[in-house]
C-alpha cells in the first residue's frame, strides 16, 4: 500500500487508478505518467482513497486537497501574465501574442482556445472530484469532530462533504459566468456507456442550483478558519459560502444577464445567456446576500472579518502578528520571490532583477482620485498637475503602481525614456512607464529581493462592502446612506481626507447614475489586478465602450527644463458583442448534439 505522506505529495494527480475523470470534453481516461511508474498504481483504488480503516482519513483528506489545487492562483496565471492585461488596466510587456494579449484583442474561437483561463476541462474536472467525494466520504470512520457555526459538534465528514459541495459550486459559477447556462451533473459520476450528450441547463436553473447549494450547506462548514491555511487552500468556512452567494447573486443582476443579455435570434440559446426578461428584484437579491454577511459576520456582528488596516499585507499572510481580518477565501502561495523577478521594475540586476511583466495603463492611474478622494481636476485642496501627475493621489496609488519617481530598491525610479528603468536600447522595457506594485513585498528601501509568502485572494471582505454597494444603488431610486456609509469605509482605510463634510470626496445627494460612476471605480482601484476588472466590464456590458478607443500609456521625457509628460497610445482592442461570452469548445458541440452554442460563434 501507498504511505499516506507519499499520497500528500504526490497531491494524488491521478485521482483513483482506472476511474473515469472529467478533463478536455466531459469524459476521458485517466493515464499514468512517467513520474509515477515507480508505484504500485493498481492499489491506487476508490476504496484504498475512502479507506473503512482510516479513521484520521488522510487519503479521504489529501484527495480533497486536490480540488482545492484546481483553484485559480492569479498570480501571473495567463501564460505568465495577470488577466487585467486582458483589460483596460494593464498590458503585457510580452511583444509575441501571448495568451493575454490574445484575450484582449479576441484572436480565439471555438476551435481555437485559451486554456489558462477559458477553463471548460479544469472546472468539470473538479466538479467530477467533488462527486466522488460526496459519494464515497461516509465510509471513512472520521473521530474527528468540528463545531459549526451554531455550536453543534458533527463528525468531520460533514465538513469534507460540504467543502467538496462548495468547491463544486465554485467551479460551476467560473463556468458560468464565462459561457452562461451549463450543464447541471448533480451528484452523478458518469461512466463509459452513460448517456454523455447532455443539455446546457438554463442561466437561471444554474444560479438556483447554485444558491440553493451554498444555503444547504452553510450550517456543515466550519465556523472558524483552519489553523493551518498552509496546505493548499484556506479552507471554505461558512464566511465563503455566503461570500461566494454574493458574488454569485451580484453577478446575476448585473446587465450582462439580467438586462440586456446578448441579442439572437435562437430561441434555444436565449435562456442560456441570461434571464429572458429584466426584474430589478435580482438586485435586492444581491444586496440582500451581502447585508447578511456585513450584519453577520463584519464588525456589528461575529467580527470574524473586517477591513485590514495594512492594505499591503492582505496579500502577503494570513498570520503575521494577529490573523488578518479581511480575508475570506484565499490560496497560499509559496514563500519564494517569484512576483516580484516577474512584475518588478526592469533596470536592476542580480537579485534586484525584475521582468516588468505587467505594465498598467494610463487609464488605471487616471482612475485614482486626489487625495481628498475627488477626481483628477475637481479637487480645489490638491489641484492636479498634469506634469506632476502623481502628487497629492489616492495612497492606494502608490500601492498598486510603480511610476516615475517612486522609490523602490532603494533608488527612484525613472520610467522616463532612456532613464534607468525605461533605458532606449532593443531591450524591452515598460510600455506604458509604469510597472505593477501590488502583491509585492516591502521592498521600497530594501537593495534585493528577497522571499515572500504571496497569497492569492479569491474573497475578502472590501468585496462585500462593494457588492453591498452596487446592488443597493441598482434597487433604490437614489443611493442610500448604507451606500455612501460602504464606500466611505473603503476610502477611509485608504487614506482619503474626510474633507468638513467628512464624506471622503463623494458628493451629497449624488443620482443613481452618478454614484453607479463612483461605485464601478471604486471597485476598479480598490481590486485592480485581482481578476475583477476583465469581468466587471462584462458584466456590466460596458466592454464595447472601454475598448472603443486605444488604451494609453505616458510617454516621459527628460528635457533641459524638467520633464513632460505626454500621453500616448499603448494598444488598440475593439470589442464585439460575442465575447462577452467564451465560445462553447467545438469538441463538446461536434460530439453532442444536445450542446447549443453560444451566440455568434
Amino acid at each position: 500500500m501507498l504511505n499516506s505522506n507519499i499520497i500528500m505529495k504526490m497531491k494524488l494527480k491521478l485521482n483513483i487508478w482506472s476511474i473515469l475523470i472529467f478533463g478536455s470534453g466531459l469524459l476521458f481516461f485517466s493515464s499514468c505518467t512517467d513520474s509515477y511508474e515507480s508505484f504500485p498504481v493498481d492499489q491506487f483504488t476508490e476504496d484504498y482513497v475512502f479507506s473503512k480503516t482510516d479513521s484520521m482519513g488522510k487519503q479521504a483528506s489529501a484527495f480533497l486537497y486536490t480540488m482545492y489545487d484546481i483553484l485559480d492562483n492569479g498570480h501571473n496565471g495567463i501564460g505568465g501574465d495577470y488577466l487585467d492585461a486582458a483589460s483596460d488596466d494593464a498590458i503585457s510587456i510580452n511583444q509575441n501574442e501571448p495568451d493575454v494579449y490574445k484575450l484582449a484583442v479576441g484572436q480565439y474561437s471555438a476551435n481555437n482556445r485559451i486554456s489558462s483561463v477559458m477553463g471548460w476541462s479544469k472546472y468539470y474536472t473538479g466538479i467530477r472530484k467533488a462527486n466522488i467525494i460526496i459519494k464515497n466520504i461516509d465510509v471513512v470512520p472520521y473521530k474527528t469532530t468540528f463545531v459549526n457555526i451554531n455550536g453543534e459538534v458533527k463528525p468531520l465528514n460533514k465538513t469534507i462533504k460540504a467543502e467538496a459541495r462548495f468547491l463544486r459550486t465554485y467551479f460551476y459559477f467560473e463556468l458560468v459566468k464565462r459561457y452562461g447556462g451549463v450543464p447541471l451533473l448533480g451528484d452523478s459520476i458518469y461512466k463509459l456507456g452513460d448517456n454523455m450528450e447532455i443539455p446546457r441547463n438554463s442561466f437561471a436553473d444554474c444560479i438556483e442550483y447554485m444558491v440553493s447549494e451554498l444555503d444547504s450547506i452553510k450550517y456543515d462548514l466550519r465556523s472558524v478558519s483552519m489553523p493551518d491555511p498552509t496546505m493548499y487552500a484556506h479552507a471554505a468556512t461558512i464566511e465563503a459560502a455566503m461570500a461566494l452567494k454574493s458574488r454569485i447573486l451580484l453577478y446575476a443582476a448585473s446587465p450582462l444577464f439580467n438586462e440586456s443579455p446578448i441579442s439572437t435570434n435562437n430561441a434555444a440559446q436565449k435562456p442560456l445567456v441570461g434571464y429572458e426578461s429584466y426584474d430589478a428584484e435580482r438586485w435586492k437579491r444581491a444586496a440582500d446576500a451581502a447585508k447578511d454577511f456585513i450584519d453577520t459576520f463584519g464588525p456589528n456582528g461575529r467580527k470574524t472579518v473586517n477591513l485590514s488596516n495594512n492594505f499591503m499585507g492582505i496579500f502577503l499572510s494570513y498570520y503575521s502578528s494577529t490573523v488578518n481580518p479581511e480575508l475570506i477565501f484565499f490560496r497560499q502561495g509559496g514563500q519564494d520571490k517569484s512576483i516580484e523577478t516577474n512584475n518588478g521594475p526592469l533596470g536592476f540586476s542580480g537579485n534586484s532583477l525584475g521582468k516588468g511583466r505587467t505594465n498598467p495603463t494610463q487609464n488605471l492611474v487616471d482612475a485614482f482620485p486626489m487625495k481628498d478622494g475627488k477626481p483628477r481636476g475637481e479637487s480645489t485642496l490638491y489641484p492636479y498637475n498634469s506634469q506632476k501627475p502623481y502628487d497629492n493621489r489616492d495612497p492606494r496609488l502608490a500601492l498598486t503602481v510603480l511610476y516615475n519617481g517612486a522609490n523602490w530598491l532603494g533608488r527612484v525610479l525613472e520610467t522616463y525614456r532612456g532613464g534607468a528603468n525605461n533605458p532606449t536600447s532593443s531591450a524591452e522595457y515598460t510600455k506604458t512607464s509604469y510597472y505593477m506594485r501590488k502583491f509585492m513585498g516591502n521592498f521600497v528601501s530594501a537593495t534585493e529581493y528577497s522571499n515572500n509568502y504571496h497569497l492569492w485572494v479569491i474573497f475578502r471582505y472590501a468585496e462585500i462592502l462593494l457588492n453591498y454597494a452596487e446592488a443597493e444603488n441598482e434597487y433604490l431610486s437614489a443611493p442610500s446612506q448604507d451606500v455612501y456609509n460602504s464606500i466611505i469605509l473603503l476610502r477611509k482605510r485608504a487614506g482619503i481626507a474626510a474633507g468638513t463634510d467628512k464624506l471622503y470626496g463623494l458628493k451629497a445627494n449624488m443620482t443613481k447614475e452618478e454614484m453607479r460612476a463612483v461605485i464601478q471605480n471604486e471597485r476598479r482601484i480598490e481590486m485592480a489586478f485581482e481578476q475583477q476588472r476583465f469581468w466587471d466590464i462584462r458584466r456590466w456590458r460596458i466592454a464595447e465602450n472601454v475598448f472603443s478607443t486605444p488604451l494609453k500609456g505616458m510617454s516621459i521625457v527628460k528635457t533641459l527644463s524638467g520633464l513632460t509628460y505626454t500621453e500616448v497610445d499603448v494598444l488598440s482592442a475593439n470589442f464585439d458583442e460575442k465575447r462577452y461570452l467564451f465560445p462553447i469548445p467545438y469538441s463538446e458541440v461536434i460530439k453532442n448534439r444536445n450542446m447549443v452554442q453560444n451566440p455568434k460563434w
